[in-house]
């Protein structure tokens, strides 16, 4: 039986999922996210506790030799990029990958350290749309997602 929390993060995931197509469609020729982009899968980014726990499933369920050669790539990694990212610049667990990872490239509502509403998106992403001009639905609000994932891994962890 999967825990509640997996499967509230995975309803999340796909809602989420689901916003930055939306926001692709409408605004694609703005957007150079592509597969094997991965100027936004830097090391040190951050996950909850339910999303480790995704994350070692899906790292889990990898071929062995593909463990192998993540386990190469943490070994000699310069720590440029993220070690999940195969050859080609692809995730190899991007089913599995946390809400950070998900939501990048698109814009986001954030706030800066003074607590002041903030928008923004890849750098190479909306270079000549302006992100102020675009309607508050097409913006992911981060502080909602940030909520809406501690709720869920709160829940993992009563589980």
């Amino acid at each position: 039986m999967v825990p509640d929390s997996v499967e509230r993060l995975r309803q999340l995931a796909s809602k989420v999922d689901a916003f930055f197509a939306r926001v692709e469609a409408r605004y694609g020729e703005a957007m150079e996210c592509r597969s094997g982009c991965h100027d936004c899968c830097l090391p040190g980014l951050t996950c909850t506790g339910v999303e480790a726990k995704v994350l070692r499933e899906a790292l889990r369920r990898l071929p062995e030799t593909e463990r192998e050669r993540l386990r190469a790539r943490l070994a000699s990694s310069p720590g440029d990029r993220c070690v999940l990212l195969d050859e080609a610049g692809r995730c190899i667990v991007y089913e599995a990958r946390p809400m950070i990872c998900r939501s990048h490239g698109i814009p986001v509502r954030i706030r800066d350290r003074q607590g002041l509403p903030l928008l923004e998106a890849c750098p190479r992403n909306f270079r000549t749309e302006s992100l102020a001009a675009l309607p508050a639905s097409d913006i992911l609000d981060q502080e909602t997602l940030s909520a809406m994932l501690l709720a869920i891994d709160t829940l993992n962890a009563r589980e």
